[in-house]
């Protein structure tokens, strides 16, 4: 697992599953996530380089959360629910299980 850099925003897609947001956070705080800097993830707002994504994986019932380090943001033109995020480039680092 790579080392968590905890002065970094981690933006936590719970793709509508509100009821898995608590047990979402504190997996990610047991991971080394400081709780707050974590944001739950908007498509008008994106986060920086260097910043993570926690991706609640696979829809509609999560196992487990994808953590991906964003690598590039491309301004785009916002689409549907993705939005601005569309425009986000991320490598995949590792899983947290749910």
């Amino acid at each position: 697992m790579e080392q968590i850099d905890k002065q970094k925003d981690v933006y936590l897609f719970v793709h509508g599953r509100f009821d898995l947001m608590q047990k979402s956070t504190d997996a990610l705080v047991a991971n080394g996530f400081s709780k707050d800097k974590i944001i739950s993830a908007v498509p008008n707002k994106v986060g920086n380089v260097g910043d993570y994504m926690a991706m609640l994986w696979m829809p509609p019932n999560p196992d487990h959360i994808k953590i991906q380090k964003i690598t590039k943001v491309d301004q785009v033109v916002p689409e549907g629910v993705i939005g601005l995020w569309k425009g986000v480039s991320k490598d995949d680092l590792f899983t947290v299980k749910l």
